[in-house]
């Protein structure tokens, strides 16, 4: 019994003195020093902002079309006698060059005829006035003669008779000469509608026409467009020109571009597109004074307009990557710590934002994503190059991204 109580105390005592011995290790232990590290600042990257001079470009789309069309239409009756060979679709005339001709024999006789009766109704007024000479002269002694017999209304009646016959045959060879249709412009046939031995009446349309001296481009332009072009509503060019513009179109593969000027500005926004349409002017759009030009600005045509505004001087510029939702910019102060500011955007493109208020030139602009960012957070600085100081005339073409 001695020896199994010995044999089952062995391992209980062995138990509890590891039990002392861990007991006085945990109370004798050294405590360690509390350490507090703080978390590392978000490095973010920044583009520092620049002064620049520069000029917007703000790009729109629009269709060509004449500043003159036109329907050739006939102002007297009568046969067709002849056709220009220029007065088919497409054909080019000049400037009082006779199109088509209307059979002139009646009119003719018309102008013949009334110039016989202004030579009889002159003769007719020739023999009153001597008529009321002599009668004068007879009555040179009588006081107070009555104006019958000094032959006073037969004069008038025979001048009243000349007038009235120098009128009918000027009306007779207006008739004569409105036989020979002209335009009083350059310009291409669009369409043809006469034949040569068909009779017309007065009003009868017989072709349209437009204009190729100037060609005009409508454009739609939004209202930051419009203050990126810095002019106003209703603006119009006058003597000193409009806005530099440059117009260009793909065709067969090839990239076409002409010169043009916007010239003016309508005066009213139209209320369904909530946009202000402007008109780019084209000077010789077929080029007919200039052989050279390689493909000519056809009516019809849908072009892209790339209009010059107004320079923009000493204006902050800053990348257009830092330009956050609701005109906002994150900027990196000098003491390490996040501003949140609000910017009044003048000009904007894929590349820079020009900027009227809100920042500064050297500003430190954040250009990268920052995970829920609250004003004043640490932030730590990774630089970049930056937007390059611009020259005088430098051009930021708009992506209609504003």
């Amino acid at each position: 019994m001695i020896e199994l109580m010995k044999r089952i105390a062995w391992p209980a005592g062995v138990g509890l003195a590891g039990i002392a011995v861990y007991a006085v290790l945990q109370v004798t232990k050294p405590s360690p020093s509390p350490s507090f590290e703080p978390p590392a600042a978000p490095s973010v990257v920044v583009v520092p902002a620049v002064r620049a001079t520069a000029r917007p470009i703000v790009v729109a789309y629009g269709e060509v079309r004449p500043s003159v069309r036109t329907q050739l239409v006939a102002q007297v009756g009568g046969k067709i006698t002849s056709i220009a060979p220029a007065f088919i679709e497409g054909g080019r005339f000049a400037s009082g060059e006779v199109l088509l001709t209307i059979e002139a024999t009646d009119y003719r006789a018309a102008v013949d005829e009334r110039s016989a009766r202004v030579a009889a109704a002159s003769v007719d007024l020739e023999q009153a006035l001597a008529d009321a000479d002599v009668a004068r002269k007879q009555l040179l002694g009588q006081e107070n003669p009555s104006p019958l017999a000094l032959k006073k209304p037969q004069v008038a009646r025979a001048e009243a008779a000349l007038k009235a016959s120098e009128t009918a045959l000027a009306l007779a060879e207006t008739n004569l000469e409105r036989t020979r249709l002209s335009l009083p412009f350059t310009g291409r046939v669009e369409s043809q509608s006469a034949d040569l031995g068909q009779y017309v009446n007065p009003g009868k349309v017989l072709g349209s026409v437009f204009g190729t001296d100037k060609a005009e481009v409508r454009v739609a332009l939004t209202h930051s467009q419009l203050s990126a072009l810095g002019v106003p509503i209703g603006f119009h060019g006058g003597p000193q020109g409009g806005l530099p513009t440059t117009l260009s179109a793909t065709l067969g593969g090839t990239l076409h571009q002409w010169q043009g000027q916007l010239n003016r500005l309508d005066a009213a926004i139209d209320p369904a597109t909530r946009t202000l349409y402007g008109t780019v002017s084209i000077d010789d759009p077929y080029g007919t004074t200039n052989r050279s030009r390689a493909m000519p600005l056809a009516v019809g045509l849908y072009v892209e307009a790339e209009i010059e505004g107004r320079p923009l001087v000493d204006a902050v510029q800053m990348v257009a990557e830092g330009l956050r939702a609701g005109s906002e910019v994150f900027v990196l102060n000098g003491e390490g710590q996040l501003e949140v500011r609000q910017i009044d955007v003048v000009h904007r493109n894929r590349n820079t934002v020009m900027v009227s208020a809100g920042i500064e030139a050297g500003d430190q602009i954040i250009v990268s994503a920052i995970r829920n960012p609250i004003n004043g957070m640490r932030l730590e600085a990774i630089e970049t190059t930056g937007v390059s100081e611009a020259t005088t005339d430098r051009r930021l073409v708009d992506d209609n991204e504003v």
